[in-house]
Parts: structure tokens; sequence; C-alpha cells
């Protein structure tokens, strides 16, 4: 069974959902017109319950099915990025400096059809709750979902995910069991030096030296203080200092980012970090502090539901991966994940421009096939007797 034939019908609809939300991007949790728009919708397919406001804008829809069961949760992200789009497509963003250059706006447009099609079909057992979530990109809009109920309130049993993989082929998928994303934390160091003029260094504490001293140090966590066959990603991404050749800066700053799929990686790069910008400090006579925020935990697919997603996977295409292996990147779908089973998929996005890229565009024919998944795994999950 490849696309589900009603699916199809509106296909060119679900385009221009698509390109509409693309032209109105919004960021983190001020997603306004986006969740006015998908509760438009929503109400025209005549679900039975909108809630919105939910983490801010956030919007969970409810469609009962024809008889009793449980409650699926399907989940989509609705927020874009900061960054100035280069596509120059027709439908490119109206606003400066914001574009949804990580698909967001196809993720939306998926559950969006695929409510369109249940709302019509109801040929399930249960509730299905459509959940349009804010905030993913930083904001941890999952986990302000989580702390405000939103499970318990619904009586959510279990929740699915799908996210477009550029560089894959256009509607295949694949997943992984077990842990599929990774854990991400951010550190930033601000080093405190003594300034002056760069002709007379031995009068000031230079805080530039400090600060290559310490990224120099910092590239040995991975390659000096962890077993090579565990994932560990440790990257400087920012140095930030100085403001003329002839001067000695009075600070520095490093930032940089930390991905983990295990705990007891996670503290040991705590500690590491600790000890190299204390022993730096005192090493080149500077000040330093170290701030380390621990941000989204990893995704881990619950395997019996992954191996069920997968399966119903093939039903839309004969390219399905069910064991692709896991990614450092990372997702905010892991708080929905850590309190209830379920599964997080890839589905194929063709020869686009990659993720966070200023020329990226969601491929508007991945949409029927991500709609068609939502709909099916609702289906077989709920059978009707």
């Amino acid at each position: 069974m490849p696309v589900i034939n009603r699916i199809a019908d509106f296909a060119e609809e679900m385009t221009a959902w698509r390109r509409h939300l693309h032209a109105h991007p919004e960021l983190q949790f001020e997603c306004h017109q986006t969740a006015a728009f998908v509760a438009e919708q929503l109400r025209g397919f005549g679900v039975d319950e909108i809630h919105e406001g939910i983490a801010t804008t956030g919007v969970i829809a409810i469609i009962e099915g024809r008889g009793a069961g449980p409650t699926i949760g399907l989940r989509a992200d609705m927020d874009a990025l900061p960054i100035v789009e280069q596509t120059g497509a027709p439908h490119a963003s109206t606003i400066p400096g914001r574009m949804h250059a990580c698909g967001h706006d196809g993720h939306t447009t998926m559950l969006l059809g695929a409510a369109k099609y249940l709302a019509e079909t109801r040929n399930f057992a249960g509730r299905v709750a459509l959940i349009f979530q804010p905030a993913e990109e930083g904001g941890g809009g999952a986990e302000v979902m989580v702390k405000e109920g939103v499970l318990d309130r619904f009586e959510i049993a279990e929740v699915y995910a799908l996210h477009n993989a550029p560089g894959v082929p256009v509607g295949s998928f694949y997943t992984t069991p077990g842990p599929i994303m990774a854990a991400v934390d951010t550190f930033h160091i601000d080093i405190t030096g003594r300034g002056g003029h760069g002709a007379m260094p031995h009068e000031t504490a230079d805080p530039i030296v400090a600060a290559v001293g310490m990224v120099n140090a910092i590239q040995t966590i991975v390659s000096r203080n962890h077993y090579a066959q565990d994932d560990l990603v440790v990257s400087v991404t920012q140095i930030h200092t100085g403001t003329a050749d002839n001067i000695v800066p009075d600070t520095a700053y490093v930032n940089g980012t930390v991905r983990t799929f295990k705990r007891e990686v996670q503290g040991m790069v705590m500690a590491r970090l600790e000890q190299i910008v204390e022993g730096h400090a005192a090493a080149y006579g500077v000040e330093a502090e170290l701030r380390y925020e621990v941000g989204y935990p990893a995704t881990i697919n619950d395997p019996d539901r992954t191996a069920f997603a997968a399966d119903v996977a093939r039903e839309i295409s004969a390219d399905v991966t069910d064991d692709a292996g896991r990614e450092m990147g990372a997702e905010d779908f892991a708080y929905m994940l850590e309190k209830r089973p379920g599964s997080y998929l890839f589905v194929g996005n063709g020869n686009t421009a990659g993720l966070h890229h200023p020329g990226f565009d969601f491929d508007d024919e991945a949409a029927p096939a991500g709609a068609s998944f939502f709909a099916r795994l609702v289906e077989r999950a709920l059978p009707l007797n």
C-alpha cells in the first residue's frame, strides 16, 4: 500500500498549507499565527476538540474513533529558525532573518494531512491526540508540554513523531530501536585577564592564550579521556575576544556543545571541563568561570513500538530501514519518550540542502507519505473490531 489514495487526493491542498507556513515563520514559543492557522484548519476538518494556548502557543486536537480504546499521540513541531533564507523560492520567508530551515512547516503539514483523513474516516477505535508543539529549536517546548501535564490530561498512551531527512530518497523511512538522537548540553567559559598594549605583553594577563590553551585541552576529552567505542562529541563553536591588532584584551569567551548518550559520559565531560578551566586559569594567571547548561536528554525509542512503526512504514514505502543507528543531533521529543513508549522516525526529503542551511526547503512530495504513515499507524494501533 503506497500513499493513501484519499490523502493523495488533497496533496495539492497540503502543498498550499506548507508553503503558507513556510512564508510566515515564527520562532520558539511565539508561534501565534502558526497556531491560529493550524486551529483554523482543524476546525474545518471537524475534529472533536481543540485545545489552544498549551506551552504558550501549542495546540492539541482530539479525534474520536468509532469505539472505545486508548489514545495515540502524534506530534509535530511548528517553530522556525533565526536564519536568513536563500532559497529564492516563490514561497520564501516574508520575515527577514527567519526561515523554516529544519522543515517544521512540513512536519506540521504532515500532521494536518493525517488529521484531515482521520477526521473524515475514523476507521479506528480509541482516540488520536494531535500535538502541535512550539519551541523545539532550543526552547524545549516538549518539556513544557509534559510539565503542563498534557500526557496525563489527554490520557495519551503512546507517542510518535516524524522528522524529514535531506539526502534520503523522498518518501523512504528510517529509524532505530533504543537511542536514536543524543543528549545535548552547552558550555560557556568566561575568561577575565588584564589587558594592555600589544607591544608590552609582559604587563598583561593575556586571556587569549588562556582561551587557546583551554580549547586545545578540551579537544583531548574525546581523544584521551573517553572510551573510543562510545559515542561522544565535544565541539568548541565560538571564541570571542579582542578589538584591535595592538591591544591585549581584558576578556575572552569560549562556547561549545556536548553530545552524549550515557549519563556517566556526560558527568565525565562536566568534570574534565571544570578541571581544564580551573587549571588553565591558574597556569595563565587569569580568572575563568565555567557555566554548563544541561539540555535535551537523549531520544530513546521503545524497541517494540519502533518495530511496529517500521512495519507500518513498510505499508507506505518499500524503502524502510529499522536499524539505521543513532545520530549525534538532538530532539526535544525525548521528553515525551521519557514518559510514554513510542518512536521517532525520519522520512526522506530528497536531494535538498541540509537541515539548518539557508538554502533548505521541505520537499512537498514527502508530505503525503508522512501523513499516510501517521494515518495508518493510528488505524493499525487502534483497529476496529
